[in-house]
């Protein structure tokens, strides 16, 4: 698009290894397409209040190898009203910015389709969430970096399980998907993964305890996703202490510790990809979509398909992780 002269780039929600690749990439490939590029402090919040800085090459040296955000990231309840929008939009426009690059998860895609539909502007979605729930991609940017925390922290956690035949039961993030519980099970060699997406179809708990842990192991590694319904792991630590109580149980929480550290290649990669991706998508004419991947591909999602978070975990994956648990 001829017009889009200036992009702002913001990241917004919870943050993720990877985003500071991201930020380098949309950066620099706008830059070496002729555009401006405003750089937006703490999300909507900046766009809000107007905290807002012109970035250039060398703002964004140095970063592609650290996690966290170098914009910072906050939440915006004034961004959720048409009044705050309004504002958002009219700094926006003072700004000379003629479309935008927003990275984050579902609540920030979501807030980036409204804000599209309400003032025609076009923006595109990067996935930046740990979480990796979002619709239409393989993988989201910091998923693999977080993945890879969870099992540096579960193979050190078994070392103790072992010592003392314990069950662990080690919380991981993920409330509305268990993907970081399920991998993150298969990749450590855990005895099984409690994740949302079976929640109505099985007792995992006792699934587990019934046919698993009590026929061969004298410890074990339970992977289980944060989640409401079932209180996490303090919650499934309760029911054993009720329902079975001759096991000792114990819980460890990993908690913002999956959200930090160096991003791995796979994550730069991804980032950079992505983030360049989103520079050819604005002068392709594309708007309200988000960056994806599949099989390899960089592919056009829409936002309402993105935010839709298609439950595809299901017994035959679990499987996997009792099969190689015996």
């Amino acid at each position: 698009m001829a017009q889009v002269k200036c992009i702002g780039v913001l990241t917004s929600g919870g943050d993720a290894p990877g985003m500071n690749a991201a930020i380098r990439a949309v950066t620099r490939a706008a830059i070496f397409n002729g555009m401006r590029v405003v750089g937006i402090k703490r999300g909507y919040y900046g766009l809000v209040y107007n905290e807002m800085e012109e970035f250039y090459s060398k703002s964004v040296s140095n970063i592609i190898q650290q996690g966290g955000t170098i914009l910072k990231t906050a939440r915006c309840k004034e961004f959720v009203t048409p009044e705050g929008r309004k504002q958002a939009f009219d700094n926006m426009r003072a700004e000379g910015i003629d479309a935008l690059v927003v990275i984050g998860g579902d609540g920030s895609l979501s807030g980036a389709r409204i804000f599209a539909e309400e003032y025609d502007i076009p923006i595109v979605g990067l996935p930046g969430t740990i979480d990796n729930d979002l619709g239409g991609t393989d993988s989201t940017i910091g998923y693999d970096t977080a993945l890879n925390t969870i099992v540096e922290a579960v193979d050190k956690i078994r070392d103790t399980a072992t010592s003392h035949e314990r069950l662990f039961l080690v919380e991981v993030m993920g409330h509305m998907a268990g993907y970081l519980a399920l991998n993150g099970a298969i990749a450590s060699g855990a005895e099984a993964a409690i994740v949302p997406e079976m929640e109505t179809e099985i007792d995992q708990l006792a699934d587990l305890i019934n046919h698993g842990f009590r026929k061969s192991k004298n410890s074990a590694i339970v992977l289980v996703a944060e989640n409401p319904a079932t209180g996490g792991a303090l919650g499934l630590k309760q029911r054993i202490k009720e329902e079975f109580p001759e096991y000792d149980a114990r819980v460890t929480i990993l908690g913002h510790l999956q959200r930090g550290g160096s991003p791995t290649a796979a994550d730069r990669i991804l980032a950079s990809r992505m983030g360049a991706q989103a520079i050819t998508a604005l002068k392709e004419g594309q708007r309200n979509v988000m960056i994806g991947i599949k099989n390899g591909e960089l592919v056009y999602v829409p936002f309402s398909k993105a935010t839709t978070h298609k439950h595809t975990i299901g017994s035959a994956e679990l499987d996997i992780v009792k099969m190689l648990s015996i």
